[in-house]
């Protein structure tokens, strides 16, 4: 899960454009949001790797699942009202964050 997170978190930095997009309109500062939220998952996928922070970062991933949801209703919502063929990927994903979130409770057991 860690490498997940890192990974993840790296790719906000890589290719801003695609989070940038998803981002709710009605949300300032789309790309500090996108830069700050990558640095989140980055950091707290490094504190998954140690004993001591898993508990810790494995609960802050999950604040920051719900905190994102938005966005991927956001991107659910433009991908309905374009037309867009990939709509049902957007569908899957709604309930693939909550699978995440189930991951990430698992590493708040000791």
């Amino acid at each position: 899960m860690a490498l997940f997170y890192i990974l993840a978190g790296t790719n906000h930095f890589l290719n801003p454009g695609f989070y940038l997009k998803i981002i709710p309109h009605w949300l300032q500062g789309h790309r500090w949001i996108n830069y700050f939220s990558g640095l989140c998952e980055i950091i707290f996928g490094f504190l998954l790797l140690f004993s001591f922070s898993r508990k810790t970062a494995a609960w802050l991933i999950i604040v920051l699942l719900l905190a994102v949801f938005p966005a991927n209703i956001q991107m659910m919502l433009d991908y309905w009202n374009s037309g867009n063929e990939f709509l049902w990927v957007t569908l899957i994903r709604l309930p693939v964050q909550g699978l995440l979130i189930w991951w990430a409770w698992v590493y708040t057991k000791n």
